[in-house]
């Protein structure tokens, strides 16, 4: 099954989505009994994947960490304030084995939902965890060499970071995973990838994982890097991500690895076999940047453009509706969505949801829908299916002045696809509070001593105009503050 040039990822929330289903059903519903209809309308959509995050086990032990942990307790209340104990099922990323959880249906019933999917022409990704495990992975207790050791010392200076373990082996003291800047956290313990027999271990688990799913999805995967690692544990392990890459890819050709990344390590996890990468950087400059940082970002190779993941939520970040201002929320998705590489939604993102649900629930707020927001991602979705979007050559266009001492060109964001006529496209955002102009060049090939019609798909407006303008001088743009057109351009006959 072959995926889109530039596809799409929809995260689901396995538990908490299996719940709502079987509170709407009236009956315990597992992924093998989720209705077609269900199926239908995310292959309708027009995704390539669906991840499931959250189906793997987690132990009674980090589970208890999660339900006694007064900070993590005040942040489970916030998304759920009729909060219980049953609600709360651990982390989806404190992993005590690889195996399915029976709460989701085991894995007979993963195995029959992926088929489903394939069915759809939809790919299914999970999650591989590598930097930590649960507190009662098996390992813990027959491997505990497999771990990040402690000492009393160490504990005693930094208690958040260490905690002592019962093994096979007598007691350890053993530390808690965790990345260089924060202390670690409690309900997990850090793997030692600087020991060789783990890194075959974990290898050996991956390639199991591997049979189950056509993708996964790495979690914090810049921490095995080995400066990373060795700012972290002051010890440098050899690389991990390149053999194990390959491994896989040696058993299941065209397997696909996304690596969550920070830190501006995105390219060094493309050049160690990942497909693609978390653009935290693109976010960030659509939240707290301008036009000029967005354009900039968007400016570097399409080599690497092609293997970032473009999100405007997920799990770990706050809801969209709840940090981007309507209409500026619009103009952030269509520059996201529209960007080329990997176009990353989150479940709830397409009805407005403002309730972020912590990874350790299995139960989440009922929100109603917002009609615009649900209207909006209609037809943004609707355009994102097209085959220029998908499969087209991408390019970005820098904005002219719209005349001499107007600055304020410098606010748009514009890029062109062209997948060959009747599947070229002009995208252009004013990415600011005011109202703006500027002119375009477009850089098709054909235009001049032709008549063009550009027909927006994002909205109802409709241009004709003569092609020669549009090279230049270009075409002329005003666009009210956060405002955008997604125009198809189209070639129209001279009428006799």
């Amino acid at each position: 099954m072959n995926s889109a040039r530039h596809p799409s990822l929809y995260e689901i929330n396995t538990r908490v989505w299996l719940r709502r289903l079987s509170e709407e059903a009236g009956k315990p519903v597992t992924l093998a009994e989720v209705d077609d209809d269900v199926l239908d309308d995310l292959a309708r959509r027009g995704f390539d994947w669906i991840w499931l995050l959250s189906v793997w086990q987690t132990g009674a032990a980090s589970r208890a960490v999660s339900r006694g942990n007064p900070l993590w307790q005040a942040e489970f209340r916030a998304a759920l304030p009729d909060l219980t104990a049953q609600d709360i099922c651990g982390s989806g990323f404190a992993i005590s084995a690889y195996e399915v959880d029976e709460a989701v249906g085991g894995k007979a019933a993963l195995a029959t939902f992926r088929a489903r999917l394939a069915a759809r022409g939809l790919r299914l990704m999970l999650d591989f965890v590598p930097n930590h495990t649960a507190l009662d992975h098996a390992w813990v207790k027959a491997h505990p060499d497999f771990y990040v050791q402690g000492n009393e010392q160490a504990l005693a200076a930094a208690p958040e970071n260490y905690c002592r373990v019962e093994t096979d082996q007598g007691p350890r003291i053993l530390a808690y995973g965790r990345d260089p800047n924060f202390a670690g956290w409690p309900d997990t313990l850090q793997l030692d990838y600087a020991n060789p027999v783990l890194q075959s271990a974990r290898m050996t688990e991956l390639a199991a994982i591997a049979d189950q799913c056509d993708g996964l999805r790495c979690d914090m995967a810049m921490l095995l890097l080995p400066e990373v690692f060795h700012r972290t544990w002051d010890s440098t392990p050899p690389p991990f991500w390149p053999k194990a890459i390959a491994a896989v890819r040696g058993d299941h050709h065209g397997f696909t690895f996304l690596a969550e990344a920070y830190w501006d390590l995105e390219r060094d996890l493309q050049q160690q076999g990942f497909d693609y990468c978390y653009d935290k950087r693109l976010y960030d400059r659509l939240l707290h940047g301008d036009a000029a940082a967005i354009r900039a970002h968007l400016g570097a190779g399409l080599d690497y453009q092609s293997r970032l993941a473009r999100f405007l939520e997920n799990h770990d970040e706050p809801r969209a509706a709840s940090v981007f201002p309507w209409p500026r929320h619009q103009a952030a998705a269509v520059v996201t969505a529209l960007a080329p590489g990997l176009r990353f939604f989150h479940q709830g993102q397409f009805d407005g949801a403002r309730m972020r649900v912590p990874a350790h629930l299995c139960r989440g707020p009922v929100e109603g829908r917002d009609a615009g927001i649900v209207a909006f991602y209609e037809r943004l979705l609707a355009v994102l299916k097209g085959e220029g979007f998908r499969e087209g050559a991408w390019s970005l266009i820098p904005p002219d002045p719209a005349w001499d001492g107007n600055p304020t060109g410098e606010d748009f964001v514009s890029f062109a696809w062209d997948h060959g006529e009747g599947e070229r496209h002009i995208v252009v955002v004013n990415y600011s509070d005011h109202q703006a102009q500027c002119r375009l060049r477009l850089p098709f090939d054909g235009l001049a001593g032709r008549n063009v019609r550009l027909v927006d798909r994002m909205g109802s407006e409709s241009y004709d105009r003569d092609g020669t303008g549009l090279v230049e001088p270009g075409l002329f743009i005003d666009l009210g503050a956060w405002r955008y057109n997604v125009f198809r351009v189209e070639f129209v006959e001279q009428s006799k």
